[in-house]
């Protein structure tokens, strides 16, 4: 079995785990809950479309069954937020709601889009991506999956779901943005790229010593980042 096998069925479980905390604790009339279901429901079965569709290779190593169960357990991590919302009854204040839906919007935004840029550009032609979401971040997707899971932590309104992201961002995502850097670091353009980018939040300002063709993301050095 491959990595992706265990990733994309714990994605698809988080509708039947969240159903199953709405049974157990009955809380069928909690609108926080439903919203909760709506949304990381949503997203697990998006992130099945698009490892069908364009997955990412790092997942497509094999594993054995130990290992597996190791990610399945790590992501179920993500399951705490349900579980004080059902076990609570807890109802977020209308403005978290409305906050935690706007950073899922724009989180599946930069997620999936990003993610669909590179394989695309990937099938076209190899080498550093530095234009579109790539322009100003050099990992696009992990800032669209950081919004993506604050917003679904925030719905608890707790500190606990939050505590269990911080685990995935330096356990999983620091040391893999990390590995990326180091790969990419041999590409003559990268120098330039870096300055003008951020390793996971979006630059906001260019600095001034950046060539202007760089700043656009112009020129025949602009094509794709190799995959993990």
């Amino acid at each position: 079995m491959k990595q992706k096998h265990f990733i994309d069925s714990h994605k698809g479980a988080t509708l039947v785990a969240v159903l199953g905390l709405m049974a157990y604790y009955d809380q069928w009339e909690n609108r926080t809950l439903w919203l909760y279901l709506a949304t990381h429901g949503l997203y697990g079965l998006l992130w099945i479309h698009k490892s069908i569709s364009f997955g990412d290779k790092q997942w497509e190593q094999p594993t054995g069954i130990g290992y597996g169960l190791v990610i399945w357990v790590g992501l179920s991590l993500y399951w705490i937020a349900p579980w004080l919302i059902a076990s609570r009854g807890f109802e977020a204040p209308p403005w978290v709601m409305g906050l935690a839906v706007g950073m899922f919007g724009l989180g599946v935004f930069y997620h999936f889009a990003s993610d669909m840029q590179k394989h695309t550009q990937l099938a076209l032609k190899r080498g550093l991506i530095t234009t579109g979401l790539w322009s100003r971040t050099r990992n696009p997707n992990y800032f669209g999956e950081f919004l993506i899971y604050a917003g679904f932590s925030a719905l608890a309104v707790h500190w606990a779901p939050f505590a269990a992201l911080a685990i995935f961002i330096s356990a999983v995502w620091v040391p893999n943005m990390l590995r990326k850097d180091k790969s990419i670091s041999r590409y003559p353009e990268f120098a330039e790229y870096k300055k003008r980018t951020g390793l996971f939040f979006p630059r906001l300002t260019v600095p001034p010593d950046v060539d202007a063709d760089e700043q656009t993301g112009g020129g025949e050095s602009t094509s794709v980042v190799p995959s993990l």
